[in-house]
């Protein structure tokens, strides 16, 4: 590994934490920012970045992936994950349990972080996972960002669809919740009323916005009742943001994905199963409401629920097909090709995709640029569009549902902890990235 170092990166375009931009330079020291200023004289030897004409944004800190290891590497793994991370200017990620074996025990997580320290190239963080049966780890483990309730959408010991279970879990404990939230039983009885279709487009009628709406309507009342910190992951319905707008306590947040934003029903014609993923892709009006919630507050912050598959996987007839796609690579790009169409601003989508996570799952001196804060940090290019190509993909996966469409906003430097992971094209395999502290 290579001993700390000072960067001073000038003349870039830089995002301050409160929206506004600041055409000047950035000094980072070891670890982390020590000045912020319209031009920065360096008095000792240091390496310096040009960065005319390009954009400085905290690094994104992506906060519901799937990485795959253990027991699932064929499909991603640590290193693999961490290399698209850095190229997509993601700086930190938190990564859910659903892995062989489930993270479910202190010694299952203890082993996911002893892995990530030997082979992670960005910062991360783990979810312990939520089984009927396992309430003293959840109240106990540490450290991790909180706790994953697969509601439905999962087999298994990871489903926890019983109202006794679900209640004692948020009955007991301090600590955040995230849910996956789609109500099993309604997806259950709907598999039987499409039985034998093989359409892939049927996945979003089985798993309809309804048993989203029935799941986090429970979730939100669980919430209430025991004043428990609750988070819902990748929200995709209109009537989810619709409920959060009437009923919203100041100790919820939501998360939604770049796929519910942008991709639909209609991807199914064009992608087939690529287009597969829980929950499923809506209707252009969701998307459209999801937009307006995002814009507005409701929903808090950007997640890609990065989730790969292989293509022979995906190849298969549905629904033997696996629900999931890759994403921390494009999901950067995405937000802010959007923001060069006017959906929303540069500023909004380094507040989602940065500083609200890190305020959403307390986690100290990340998501901003200024001084005292960590040196993760992302240049990208809002001036050159490129398109999405299977070929230069660092996910193993090596797929996108993206792939053709042309995005501005690429990663050009991605610097994780001071060190630059990832510079035009390159990734420097030998940077470490650090295990995320939470205070809450």
């Amino acid at each position: 590994m290579s001993s700390p170092t000072s960067l001073l990166i000038r003349r870039a375009r830089i995002i301050l934490p409160n929206g506004e931009s600041l055409l000047g330079d950035v000094l980072t020291r070891d670890r982390t920012i020590v000045q912020v200023a319209p031009e920065i004289s360096a008095a000792t030897p240091i390496t310096e970045i040009d960065a005319q004409g390009l954009t400085l944004l905290p690094g994104v800190i992506d906060p519901q992936v799937h990485f795959r290891e253990p027991g699932l590497e064929h499909k991603e793994d640590l290193f693999t994950a961490s290399c698209a991370c850095a190229k997509g200017g993601v700086t930190s990620f938190l990564e859910m349990p659903n892995t062989r074996p489930t993270t479910t025990t202190q010694q299952a997580l203890d082993d996911k972080l002893q892995r990530a320290s030997q082979k992670c190239l960005v910062n991360y963080g783990f979810f312990i996972g939520a089984t009927a049966e396992n309430l003293p780890d959840l109240v106990m483990a540490k450290p991790t960002c909180g706790i994953k309730i697969f509601m439905g959408s999962m087999h298994g010991q990871l489903l926890v669809d019983q109202d006794a279970a679900l209640e004692a879990i948020f009955s007991k404990g301090e600590r955040l919740i995230a849910v996956h939230a789609e109500d099993q039983a309604r997806i259950n009885e709907r598999r039987k009323d499409f039985a034998g279709i093989h359409d892939p487009a049927v996945h979003s009628q089985i798993q309809d916005n309804q048993a989203a709406l029935l799941a986090t309507q429970q979730a939100l009342r669980l919430s209430k009742k025991y004043q428990r910190r609750l988070h819902i992951l990748h929200m995709s319905t209109a009537e989810e943001a619709d409920l959060l707008r009437q009923d919203k306590p100041g100790w919820v947040t939501a998360e939604v994905t770049p796929q519910h934003l942008l991709l639909n029903t209609s991807a199914y014609a064009k992608i087939g199963t690529l287009a597969q993923m829980n929950p499923p892709l809506r209707s252009p009006h969701d998307n459209e409401v999801l937009w307006q919630a995002l814009r507005d507050g409701v929903i808090d912050f950007i997640a890609t629920d990065h989730a790969p598959h292989t293509l022979e996987e995906k190849a298969q007839e549905y629904p033997n097909t696996p629900s999931g796609m890759p994403g921390v690579e494009t999901s950067l790009p995405l937000m802010l090709t959007a923001a060069m169409q006017g959906k929303c601003t540069v500023a909004q989508v380094t507040h989602w995709m940065s500083q609200a996570v890190a305020q959403g799952y307390g986690i100290p001196n990340k998501g901003a640029i200024a001084p005292g804060y960590d040196a993760d940090l992302v240049l990208v290019d809002l001036n050159t569009y490129r398109p999405v190509l299977r070929e230069e993909l660092l996910t193993k996966c090596r797929w996108s549902p993206f792939e053709g469409w042309n995005l501005t906003g690429w990663p050009v430097i991605t610097i994780v902890g001071g060190q630059i992971v990832y510079e035009k094209g390159k990734v420097h395999t030998h940077v470490r990235g650090q295990a995320l502290t939470f205070t809450h």
